[in-house]
């Protein structure tokens, strides 16, 4: 009896020690075994003119948030109104081989070595606001430029009765926004009898050179009915110079900056053409994240403009 109850011991002792090695491997594979990988953040390169100016601060900002609720990494740098930087910041953006990259160019003609640039490394681009002259641009975002100037033409030509001596400050020289609102302006104002263009000149989308530059036209030009600037910054600097010369002239600008909305309410500026920037940085960072995924995506997007008036 004892002896089959060792036996039944030794049994029991086997049976327990299996048990107990199946135990052990299973913990061995479960503590080997690699915990999934979270799904890489699509990362989004920008390129921008200048943060020096409030309408592309508020299209950066729109485009941080559009990224921020989609839960993507947005890196921005600022070309500070220098094309050499801006060439130099997208080389960078290439090397750290960003999912795609957007693009607000400081010059259309000078921006292409960098667009064909980020070709070659198969990392695709978009414009935004202002267009590219050359390389291969998946998509462009921005306002109908010259849909814009002719609207604020309109705008003058209608308050003038079709009459008067006009003045253009025109953008930085070799940017889309600066040909098409110029153009879309002409287009308007050419050829009509009792209108004419006294002066055309750049002031670089700055205010103090909006400023400086409108000073030295109205040296020259004593009979001035109404300017129309490329940007706000520049029509804000040209209403100071107007202010400080005693005139009533109109001044009609285009972007609807902050600044540039309350002094049309306040009955200062006539008007300025609502651009929405940051509708435009939200809808660019939007269309980058569909090209990210391999989407086809339109080769021009338009974003809605509209006259503010008082």
């Amino acid at each position: 009896m004892k002896r089959k109850n060792r036996i039944w011991m030794m049994i029991l002792v086997v049976l327990m020690s299996i048990s107990l090695i199946g135990c052990g491997t299973t913990d061995s594979k479960l503590e080997t075994k690699e915990a999934p990988k979270p799904a890489s953040k699509v990362t989004i390169g920008f390129s921008i003119s200048t943060l020096n100016n409030p309408f592309f601060v508020t299209l950066k900002e729109g485009a941080e948030k559009a990224a921020k609720d989609a839960g993507a990494d947005l890196l921005v740098v600022d070309a500070r109104d220098n094309t050499a930087k801006q060439i130099s910041d997208i080389e960078d953006l290439i090397q750290k081989k960003v999912s795609v990259i957007l693009i607000n160019p400081t010059d259309s003609a000078a921006v292409v070595s960098a667009v064909e640039s980020a070709n070659k490394a198969n990392i695709p681009v978009i414009t935004v606001d202002r267009a590219s002259n050359g390389g291969k641009v998946v998509s462009h975002i921005a306002s109908d430029n010259v849909k814009g100037g002719s609207m604020a033409a309109e705008y003058i030509m209608k308050t003038l009765n079709n009459k008067g001596n006009l003045v253009e400050l025109q953008g930085i020289a070799g940017t889309s926004a600066a040909r098409d609102r110029g153009q879309g302006f002409h287009n308007i104002v050419d050829g009509k009898d009792g209108v004419k263009v006294v002066a055309s000149q750049p002031a670089d989308f700055d205010r103090a050179k909006g400023l400086k530059v409108m000073e030295n036209i109205l040296q020259g030009n004593k009979d001035i009915q109404a300017v129309f600037a490329h940007n706000d910054e520049m029509a804000l600097g040209a209403l100071s110079a107007i202010e400080a010369s005693g005139k009533k002239i109109m001044v009609v600008g285009f972007d609807a900056t902050d600044d540039a909305v309350k002094s049309v309410k306040e009955g200062k500026m006539a008007a300025t053409v609502a651009q929405k920037p940051d509708l435009i940085g939200k809808t660019s960072l939007e269309i980058a994240l569909k090209v990210a995924k391999g989407e086809k995506v339109e080769a021009s997007i338009p974003v809605a403009l509209e006259l503010v008036t008082k």
